[in-house]
C-alpha cells in the first residue's frame, strides 16, 4: 500500500505543477526616452496574446498571438483587420561579453517577491537590472526565445544564467554604465489571475490573412 501511495504521488506531481502555471492577464508599461506604451499579455495554457495600446488613442493598435506548443507567431492589425505569419530568425548580435549576476537584493512588486539579476556589458556601455519572480510564469521564457526580439532588454534576458523555473521579470531597467542614464524600463502594473476565454487569445473570425 505504501509503495502504491508513493507511485500515485509521483504521477500527480507533474499535474500539480502544471496546475500552478499562470492563467490570466498581465499589464505592463514599456518606457523609453521617447515614448510610453501599455501592453497586456493574455495567457492560457500554451497560448498567449499580446495587445499593444496606443498612447493617444488608448485603443489596441497591434499585437501578436503566440502558440508556444507549435512554436509559431502571428501578428494582428486591428485597424486593417488582418493577420499574418511572423518570423524572426535572424540571430541577435552582441558586441563584447555579457556578464550575468544574481544579487542578494529583493523587492516586492505587485505583491510578489522578486530577486534582482544584473546583466552587464562594458563594451556596449549597458547594464540591465531584472527583478524576477519565479515559480508559475512558465510561458515567459519560451515566449521571449521564440519571439527573438533584437532589443537589449530581450537579448540580455536570454543570457541570464540559473534562472528559476517559471521566471518572469516584474521590473527591468536598462541604463548606460558611464552615466547611469535610463534608456528603457519595463514594469508590470497589474496582474489579474483567472480563466481567459478562447476568443481573447484567438484571431477574430472576420480578420483576413495578409498576403505579401
Amino acid at each position: 500500500m505504501f509503495k502504491i501511495k508513493i507511485a500515485l504521488v509521483g504521477l500527480m506531481a507533474p499535474v500539480m505543477l502544471s496546475a500552478q502555471s499562470f492563467s490570466g492577464s498581465i499589464e505592463f508599461k514599456q518606457i523609453t526616452t521617447k515614448d510610453t506604451i501599455t501592453n497586456i499579455y493574455y495567457v492560457k495554457d500554451k497560448a498567449v496574446r499580446l495587445d499593444q495600446y496606443g498612447k493617444k488613442t488608448g485603443a489596441v493598435e497591434g499585437g501578436f498571438v503566440f502558440d508556444l506548443a507549435g512554436n509559431t507567431i502571428k501578428f494582428v492589425n486591428p485597424k486593417r483587420k488582418v493577420w499574418g505569419e511572423h518570423h524572426s530568425d535572424t540571430p541577435a548580435i552582441i558586441k563584447g561579453t555579457c556578464e550575468s549576476t544574481k544579487t542578494k537584493n529583493t523587492k516586492t512588486i505587485q505583491g510578489i517577491k522578486c530577486t534582482e539579476f544584473v546583466v552587464k556589458n562594458t563594451e556596449e556601455n549597458t547594464t540591465i537590472s531584472y527583478w524576477i519572480a519565479g515559480g508559475k510564469y512558465d510561458f515567459f521564457v519560451p515566449l521571449v526565445k521564440l519571439w527573438n526580439r533584437k532589443d537589449k532588454q530581450s537579448i540580455y534576458f536570454n543570457l541570464i544564467k540559473d534562472l528559476p523555473a517559471g521566471s518572469m521579470p516584474m521590473l527591468s531597467e536598462e541604463k548606460q554604465i558611464s552615466d547611469s542614464k535610463l534608456i528603457s524600463r519595463l514594469e508590470v502594473t497589474k496582474i489579474s489571475k483567472g480563466g481567459i476565454d478562447d476568443t481573447k487569445i484567438a484571431i477574430p473570425a472576420d480578420y483576413k490573412k495578409f498576403e505579401q
